[in-house]
């Protein structure tokens, strides 16, 4: 396929594997969601947090069905089942930082991290019996 100058490309990260792409949180040791990350932790830079922005589709795994092709037998690309990551993007996530990798996108920067870096996950949801239109 040819582009031409005139021709505008849309631009998207897609995640693969078991990786997500974080929004660092590059604010006060108190983050939004309430968390609290002592000054021990934030002089070493050992545990970072963000928000996770996007995520890959987990774990690979292979189908091992009786009377199946051998496991070495090229594969088609629709056949590729994945165990789906914990991680989900809009939560927060506590994570060790030497295990991310730091990119930039359309000049913003972003890390990307193995979920298995991934120490705490904070998820926003509402309780049960929350109808906010139900007054």
């Amino acid at each position: 396929m040819i582009y031409n100058s005139a021709m505008k490309a849309k631009k998207s990260i897609i995640v693969v594997g078991d990786r997500v792409l974080i929004d660092l949180d590059e604010r006060s040791e108190r983050t939004t969601t309430g968390l609290y990350l002592p000054p021990t932790v934030k002089e070493r830079e050992r545990v970072q947090g963000g928000y996770i922005i996007k995520v890959g589709p987990g774990y690979p795994v292979s189908e091992a069905a009786p009377g199946a092709e051998e496991p070495w037998a090229p594969k088609k690309r629709q056949d590729l089942r994945f165990v789906p990551l914990q991680a989900q993007e809009g939560d927060y996530a506590i994570f060790l930082k030497e295990a991310a990798v730091e990119i930039e996108f359309d000049t913003k920067k972003y890390l990307i991290v193995p979920h298995s870096a991934i120490l705490a996950l904070v998820r926003t949801e509402l309780a049960a019996g929350d109808d906010w239109g139900a007054h």
